[in-house]
């Protein structure tokens, strides 16, 4: 019966998950690419600046949490498992020119990421407590007038978070923390969920605390390791480049382990984990961004933008050049995943830090994901069951960190696959239909910047 039920599930995940989502998600960042003139090249140094360095000037300003702290929130919930294990099965199974494909899918993710924003701030609400609230759930339904698509929104948000953001990540931790230290799962679960407990029982202030200094920490150690894996083989790299560039377009012959793919195999393993890895389209990181301190959309919108960047654009592009510098991806289905990931990085550095860097580091990825899929779930219960529901939601959330990391996930993966899948279809009809406001929005803030 497990397994039927299994088969049923795989099946509705490859149809959600199928060629026209993947068109839509990029078609729709091309789209918003196109009447943005290009916006996420044009303003991303502008971007980085107010984000990473400007950083104080709103603080006055309405709003729960800062630029910087919203940024770190969003990117906690996505800089995480994709980043290593994502990027791993991209180029395990598309080849090396998936990760072309992932690039492709971040640069005009960054234009989706920015029109999320933009409408988070436009439409978002302060709620009884006096915090705010917004996302595709509010847009939707304020903006469109569609109320019915924004709780289907919510009520595949709320899903999702128990599954993609709570369980498969505290599993993926007791897994890692067994494999390195013989560490047992239901330990390492109780471990994780009392962490837990202690940030998110505090709501978005206490978890923007966590994440301002956690994401940057944990984001540092990982690019550091990779970087110096990158400096020492760094004659290779063009070599790198130009095997990225070759399969993105002419398909990967078997070798080795590897089973080849054709093009049209490596362009959606690359975009589906592109996805995976950044979020973009999904309408998850908005609801974050709604809760920054600023005085217009426009504003947070371009620090929002800067997630998938560094996401995708910074931290994927290291996993992936460790990955076909080490040569492994060539061993097929029997070395994927984390384990991939770990035994590349293993193979430069000395003394089994890679190993301990990519572990570590997994560990803190998949934390800070709870982190911020727990604030995403608790803003999808308060839309859907007012505020009054919020307390229980975080302490069953807290119970099921626990719970997950003894599971059996296969189940579990499926329906969050296809909970973040219909996640996309609502909140991309809200940044279709709503295109104008985002286009009118974004002149305003310029128009006024220059004069």
């Amino acid at each position: 019966m497990e397994g039927q039920i299994l088969e049923v599930l795989t099946a509705v995940r490859d149809f959600i998950w199928g060629i026209p989502l993947i068109v839509l998600l990029v078609g729709t960042g091309i789209f918003l690419t196109v009447i943005l003139r290009g916006l996420q090249i044009r303003g991303l140094f502008y971007s980085l600046y107010i984000a990473l360095i400007k950083r104080k000037e709103d603080e006055e300003q309405e709003g729960d949490i800062s630029h910087f702290q919203a940024l770190m929130t969003a990117l906690a919930a996505t800089v995480g498992t994709g980043n290593i294990v994502g990027v791993s099965l991209a180029i395990g199974v598309g080849g090396p020119g998936a990760l072309f494909w992932m690039w492709i899918t971040g640069i005009f993710g960054m234009a989706t990421k920015y029109a999320e924003a933009v409408l988070a701030i436009k439409y978002r609400e302060v709620d009884e407590s006096g915090t705010m609230s917004g996302g595709p759930m509010y847009y939707i339904s304020k903006g469109l007038g569609w109320k019915w698509l924004g709780t289907l929104f919510a009520i595949f948000a709320s899903i999702a978070a128990f599954g993609i953001g709570n369980i498969v990540q505290s599993n993926s931790v007791a897994d890692g923390v067994k494999a390195s230290f013989g560490i047992p799962p239901w330990i390492t679960g109780i471990i994780l969920a009392t962490f837990t407990a202690m940030v998110v029982l505090g709501g978005i202030k206490s978890i923007a605390k966590v994440t301002q200094f956690l994401v940057p920490f944990m984001i540092i150690i990982y690019v550091t390791g990779a970087s110096t894996i990158l400096v020492m083989k760094i004659s290779f790299i063009p070599e790198i480049f130009a095997l990225i560039f070759k399969h993105a377009f002419t398909p990967t012959a078997a070798v080795g382990g590897f089973l080849g793919a054709t093009v049209m195999h490596t362009m959606r393993m690359g975009v589906s984990k592109g996805v995976f890895s950044n979020e973009s389209g999904l309408g998850s990181a908005p609801i974050a961004a709604a809760a920054a301190k600023t005085p217009n959309p426009v504003k947070q919108a371009l620090v929002s933008m800067t997630q998938t960047f560094i996401d995708t654009l910074v931290v994927c592009t290291m996993t992936g050049l460790v990955l076909l510098l080490s040569g492994l991806w060539k061993y097929g289905p029997e070395l994927q995943g984390a384990k991939l990931t770990v035994q590349a990085f293993d193979k430069f550095l000395p003394w089994g830090a890679g190993e301990f860097i990519v572990t570590v580091t997994l560990i803190f990825f998949a934390y800070s994901t709870i982190l911020g899929w727990c604030y995403y779930g608790e803003k999808s219960i308060e839309y859907l069951f007012k505020e009054k529901a919020v307390k229980t939601y975080r302490v069953i959330f807290v119970i099921f960190v626990a719970v997950g990391a003894i599971l059996k996930l296969e189940t579990v993966w499926r329906v969050s696959d296809i909970m973040n899948g219909l996640m996309a279809f609502p909140n991309l009809v809200g940044l279709i239909g709503l295109s104008a406001v985002i286009v009118s929005e974004t002149n305003k803030y310029f128009y006024k910047k220059h004069t």
